[in-house]
């Protein structure tokens, strides 16, 4: 458990990469690209639990089509910066057989959650899968899985706000922040 001030500590010594409205924009854009590609369709969209519900809470409203709405938490990092075996804290409640499946997430760093992720629901069933991101963090090696719709592009820097966190604080931010180097 942090204290305020050790918040406000970290906020304070970090760097902004992303303006409020600039990551506003990033999320219109990205909910026409979806709208485009699947506003015919009756997807059923999963939120992945913590990190994406302030990206979901912004892409949501622009997204109008009809679809199912539910969630899920998978999770590698438990309030931590390093990742570790996945944990499934909860599988989606609606049955994704036979359906058109997109998952929101906030970032997607090394990959290795989100492509559990599509593992888990092709193997459930799902007829597709798409996947949107807020942010697509540039590590410079390959990953097992790529964002059908992304965002805004990130360094490969230890970043959080809009949902993505730093010892488990500061995912309220509107804009997204790196940690000093």
């Amino acid at each position: 458990m942090h204290t305020r001030e050790q918040a406000l500590e970290i906020l304070d010594s970090a760097e902004r990469l992303c303006s409020a409205e600039f990551v506003s924009d990033s999320v219109s854009r990205v909910a026409q690209e979806i709208t485009a590609q699947l506003g015919e369709r009756y997807p059923i969209v999963l939120s992945v639990m913590g990190g994406a519900i302030v990206f979901a809470g912004q892409l949501l409203p622009q997204l109008r089509f009809p679809l199912d709405l539910d969630y899920i938490h998978a999770t590698r990092y438990r309030n931590s910066t390093q990742g570790q075996d996945i944990a499934w804290k909860v599988m989606p409640k609606e049955d994704v057989k036979g359906r058109v499946v997109l998952v929101i997430d906030d970032i997607l760093d090394e990959g290795h959650t989100l492509a559990a992720v599509r593992d888990k629901l092709l193997q459930m069933g799902a007829a597709e899968f798409y996947c949107a991101v807020l942010a697509d963090k540039e590590i410079g090696q390959a990953k097992p899985i790529r964002a059908d719709y992304i965002g805004l592009q990130l360094p490969n820097r230890y970043v959080f706000g809009c949902g993505m966190d730093v010892q488990g604080m500061w995912r309220n931010l509107p804009e997204i922040y790196a940690l000093k180097e």
